[in-house]
């Protein structure tokens, strides 16, 4: 392992902490402007990490993800994550907003890492490559820019499918609800429990590809180019 990876592994943990911390805040905060105080109250919408690290999967899943790969000999894996979820009242936010009030609350941390990648992606265009005499400071800078960008495109793509149990699906399920057809509400609702192990054969087989590889690398291709 040179000096560049062993960079990448604050810049990567950093810009992970970012993202699925935010990403819940803005559940939360969501929620709250519809009426629904829950998150507050539990003191989740501070942006201290403490309160929202999930040591199975704010770190446990993410070392795993990041280094077994290299253990196997292959390169560095891509860091996959969560922060422990925000809690929400949904039949507050739907009493105060309806059906796409709790739309609005499922988006939420899908549009705010669409908006962190975007926002990096514009602030790349203003450096350079790094040169032999460039400071540490601005090589640290330049990759945990980069590492925003990707780690945040990873997470909005991953949640946009429809797993039950992430946001794709709850998503889904309102606009279910909203026009009344229930039993593809329910049928999410039943599946939840099954989520991670939807995510685990996504991962792990061949439709890693179609699902998550080839968006992923199509909106960062767009992002960084």
């Amino acid at each position: 392992m040179n000096f560049i990876d062993l960079l990448g592994i604050p810049t990567a943990i950093i810009a992970l902490l970012i993202a699925i911390i935010g990403h819940e805040i803005m559940h939360g905060w969501v929620a709250y402007k519809y009426g629904d105080t829950t998150a507050k109250q539990h003191g989740r919408l501070s942006i201290n990490p403490l309160v929202h690290i999930d040591p199975i999967g704010s770190i446990l899943v993410p070392l795993m993800t990041y280094f077994l790969p290299m253990l196997l000999g292959a390169s560095s894996g891509f860091l996959f994550g969560w922060a422990k979820p925000v809690p929400v009242n949904m039949q507050t936010v739907i009493r105060n907003g309806g059906y796409n009030a709790a739309m609005q609350v499922s988006l939420a941390g899908i549009v705010y890492n669409l908006f962190l990648a975007t926002l990096f992606s514009v602030i790349l265009t203003s450096m350079h490559e790094p040169q032999a005499q460039e400071s540490l400071t601005y090589v640290f800078t330049l990759m945990l820019i980069i590492a925003l960008v990707k780690i945040n495109v990873v997470l909005a793509v991953l949640n946009l499918l429809p797993i039950p149990g992430f946001d794709g699906a709850h998503f889904i399920s309102y606009v279910a609800l909203k026009f009344r057809v229930f039993k593809v509400a329910e049928f999410f609702a039943k599946a939840e429990p099954y989520g991670m192990i939807v995510i685990i054969i996504i991962l792990m087989t061949p439709l890693k590809m179609p699902l998550l590889i080839w968006p992923v690398s199509t909106l960062l291709n767009l992002l960084l180019s």
